[in-house]
């Protein structure tokens, strides 16, 4: 059985791991899996019982800035040690392929370990595949000089990228403007989904949403990791009392496990008299409650979306970004609004009176037909693990290829993202 080690870091939100999760879930299937988990733990969050997990000491962005998770270590003390650890499992384990999430097309603030990590596997293992994993939109607007060091990583370092979007509805080329330079092999594997844990013959109504909610209308709100949305919460919670009379409904809020802790307070405080509000952190079961829902309300992440399409359940979406210039959301928001598969509300536009109305206007049209929605491909982590049991089996050691970058002429010491 051949060896994979997947690397992943989430530094705001959950949606990286949550993607990375659900590939790993094929992954066990015919690999050996080493899961490098870089961020702060989840509590309630599974992963599969078979996959082996190397936990660094976690990383995460507060304003811009690293913050670490023990406090008796400096950040440079934990980047050191993380930097080692990589090294030396790597070295332990000896892998035939490394997955890297979102690296290089972002996860620059890391270069001070992944670089000196993927040097060292060319220098001592040059027949460890190294593959990127991606998602559908890369999201930041990166700079010249930003470009210049993601197509000198991806050529000098890179076998394989794994764009996990199905190319109907967004293409490699589409997402990254220097596609033409990249020499690596690139493999649309389609949509990554999670997979659901139930028949919906299964489903208890009653214990998701209470049985006295049976017959109201039921409104799901989530908010991905919690470390942005909070402006969506909140104006829920005061649009839920506009059309209180005139529709009975009750409101299932899951804030995200990362949201700053004053900020449910505050939000449990505003709804502490509104009875048909419920507030929880996190659930593993967000794909029963969306199968459920009449409608959902939510950001527009790639998992958000990925369970929207497979739900079917009618949606309104807010594509608010972790900074000014991420449009991934945005981008993949007005894709979704012009198929006809999302109803959407700009963040300048979340006003409680003008959501209460998109939320009536929602619930009133009738449910698009199956036949005229959009197919796609949601089969990306088993088409991963079908496509990386050819690949390392069949393909043959390769000499690296620099792709015609030399690394004197890259800062990589500069970049900014």
């Amino acid at each position: 059985m051949k060896k994979i080690m997947f690397y992943c870091q989430y530094l705001s939100g959950m949606g990286h791991l949550v993607r990375s999760t659900e590939i790993v879930r094929s992954l066990v299937k015919d690999f050996k899996v080493y899961f490098i988990n870089g961020g702060p733990v989840i509590e309630g969050f599974e992963m599969p019982p078979e996959v082996e997990i190397i936990r660094l000491p976690a990383l995460w962005l507060e304003n811009g800035q690293f913050t670490v998770g023990d406090s008796s270590l400096s950040v440079e003390e934990v980047k050191e040690f993380r930097k080692n650890l990589l090294i030396s499992e790597f070295d332990r384990i000896q892998p035939d392929c490394l997955i890297t999430e979102f690296f290089p097309f972002g996860r620059h603030k890391l270069l001070f370990e992944l670089l000196p990590f993927v040097e060292h596997i060319k220098s001592t293992s040059p027949n460890t595949k190294i593959a990127s994993s991606l998602r559908d939109v890369i999201g930041k607007e990166s700079d010249v000089e930003e470009e210049e060091i993601i197509c000198y990583l991806m050529n000098r370092f890179f076998d394989l990228l794994l764009f996990h979007s199905d190319s109907n509805f967004q293409t490699f080329t589409e997402s990254f403007s220097r596609h033409q330079d990249i020499k690596s092999d690139i493999v649309h594997t389609g949509f990554v989904t999670q997979a659901p844990t139930f028949n919906d013959n299964d489903i208890d109504i009653n214990k998701l949403w209470g049985a006295s909610n049976s017959k109201k209308t039921k409104i799901l709100v989530s908010v991905g990791g919690g470390r942005i949305g909070h402006e969506l919460l909140e104006t829920v919670v005061e649009a839920s009392s506009i059309f209180d009379k005139g529709m009975p409904h009750v409101v299932k809020i899951f804030t995200g496990p990362f949201m700053p802790e004053e900020k449910v307070e505050k939000l449990k405080q505003a709804a502490s008299n509104i009875d048909n509000i419920h507030i929880e952190r996190y659930t593993s079961e967000l794909l029963a409650y969306m199968k459920t829902a009449d409608i959902s309300i939510s950001l527009s992440g790639y998992n958000t979306t990925m369970n929207l399409l497979s739900t079917g359940v009618r949606a309104i979406v807010v594509p608010i970004g972790h900074e000014n210039q991420d449009k991934e959301q945005l981008v993949r928001t007005i894709k979704l609004e012009q198929m006809g598969l999302v109803d959407f509300i700009h963040p300048d536009n979340l006003k409680p009176f003008y959501l209460a109305e998109k939320i009536l206007e929602c619930l009133s049209k009738k449910a698009a037909n199956t036949e005229d929605k959009p197919v796609f491909d949601m089969s990306g982590a088993e088409n991963t693990n079908n496509f990386l049991k050819e690949y390392l089996d069949k393909i043959p050691p390769t000499p690296l290829n620099k792709g015609g970058f030399e690394s004197n002429n890259i800062p990589l010491t500069q970049c900014k993202s």
